[in-house]
């Protein structure tokens, strides 16, 4: 009696048998590779969250301030008086990092007694170095109930930090640092674009 080991290949079955599995094989490394290669590539959601951002300041006053979004972040534009430009420097003794030592906080042409690239044009993230609490825009040289003897600039009503109108923390706050102050620079007078610096503005 003949081994069914013996028996005769099935030549078709076999043949039917290879393709059938390479194509499976095939279609399964498409799938597989799909979300490797789409993840070469940055989502929308993840370039539109580190695109550049552009405002039109023509509308902004004295004293007034707006806010856009970059990066998730809010971005506090400010039109400083000649007024709060003139009493920034009078401060220095009360603030933590008068100089703007601290690199990590600012763009080294930042890193200035106005920590701007224009004087009247103060342009910092609104979060608070402590807790990440919004700070609140103080412009008024005026007493207030925090401060009797408030010269203008940011107060963080969660915990009572108080920064000077260039985004420098005063001494003994529970905010460690100065508000931080983004990349950006102008493309003519009244155009400010957060995200790029100066020097790579014209690659934006």
């Amino acid at each position: 009696m003949a081994n069914q080991g013996d028996s005769p290949v099935n030549q078709g079955r076999r043949r039917f048998l290879t393709a059938t599995t390479t194509v499976v094989g095939a279609v399964g490394a498409g799938f597989a590779a799909v979300p490797f290669i789409k993840s070469w590539s940055p989502s929308e959601r993840a370039k539109q969250a580190g695109a550049p951002v552009s405002m039109d300041i023509t509308a902004l006053q004295e004293g007034q301030q707006l806010t856009l979004a970059w990066r998730g972040q809010p971005v506090f534009v400010s039109r400083r008086s000649r007024k709060m430009l003139d009493v920034l420097p009078s401060l220095d003794g009360l603030l933590l990092d008068p100089k703007s030592d601290n690199s990590d906080q600012q763009p080294k042409y930042a890193q200035n007694g106005t920590r701007s690239i224009r004087p009247d044009i103060g342009v910092l993230i609104g979060v608070c170095t402590h807790l990440g609490c919004a700070p609140e825009f103080k412009p008024e040289i005026k007493p207030e109930p925090f401060d009797p003897e408030w010269k203008g600039g940011y107060f963080c009503p969660c915990h009572k930090s108080r920064y000077d109108a260039a985004g420098r923390v005063f001494k003994n706050m529970p905010a460690p640092a100065n508000l931080p102050v983004p990349p950006y620079h102008f493309e003519g007078d009244n155009t400010l674009v957060i995200g790029v610096d100066p020097s790579n503005a014209g690659a934006a």
